[in-house]
């Protein structure tokens, strides 16, 4: 079993975000990895080029894939996941879960984002621990905040080409202590999957409270293979 974890929105490096999780799923026999997204990168690519980062990875795997998307990277695996028989199942963790006519941006303004005057916003830093690092020890959050990166502006408009989750069975993964992106919020999205799992977690359980969600990720995992 294999899972691809795609990060979400004004960082970088996705492989770090993604690294205390690493060697405790290895434990269960689940290799993992992270997709860098283009949108975050010089090359400002948008949410399309980021589907299609994704699914270049998963095409060089025909393992059992579990596709994992955090935050923004839920409206990425929606459109990558479509048409791939070995992507079992979608892990949405504080996470958005669009329809096919639907935008980031239908979803609310963040007041946590400003624009930059080039194509590209920006993660406000004032409150960036509280708003969404609370519950990380220092290390994590000094990792974080090295990591934020503007982003393509455009992404935030753009729509799914594909909807995978109308048919790929799918886990919602509520972080009940964020303070960034309300659980209320979070719950009316979760209404969409098969299945809910509420963390006492903040915005990055991947890092506050690895063992927790390693935990919830060995259990769908377990069931897709039975």
């Amino acid at each position: 079993m294999r899972l691809v974890f795609v990060h979400g929105a004004l960082v970088t490096d996705g492989p770090w975000w993604w690294s205390r999780m690493t060697p405790l799923l290895s434990r269960h026999g689940i290799t993992s990895e992270a997709v860098d997204l283009p949108s975050c990168s010089a090359a400002l690519g948008d949410l399309h080029a980021d589907v299609a980062a994704v699914r270049a990875v998963l095409a060089s795997t025909d393992e059992p894939v579990l596709l994992c998307g955090h935050s923004y990277g839920g409206m990425v695996i929606t459109s990558a996941a479509a048409g791939l028989p070995h992507v079992r199942h979608l892990i949405y963790i504080d996470s958005f879960l669009p329809e096919a006519h639907e935008a980031l941006s239908d979803f609310g303004s963040s007041p946590h984002v400003q624009p930059n005057g080039d194509g590209t916003v920006s993660l406000r830093t004032s409150s960036l621990r509280e708003l969404f690092a609370h519950d990380c020890d220092d290390a994590a959050f000094e990792g974080a905040r090295a990591r934020l990166t503007p982003q393509s502006a455009v992404v935030f408009g753009q729509t799914p080409t594909a909807v995978a989750w109308h048919d790929v069975p799918s886990t919602y993964v509520v972080c009940a202590e964020d303070r960034a992106t309300s659980p209320d919020l979070q719950r009316s999205a979760a209404r969409r999957a098969g299945h809910v799992v509420e963390l006492p977690a903040g915005h990055h359980p991947f890092l506050s409270h690895p063992e927790l969600l390693t935990e919830v990720i060995v259990s769908i995992a377990e069931k897709v293979q039975n």
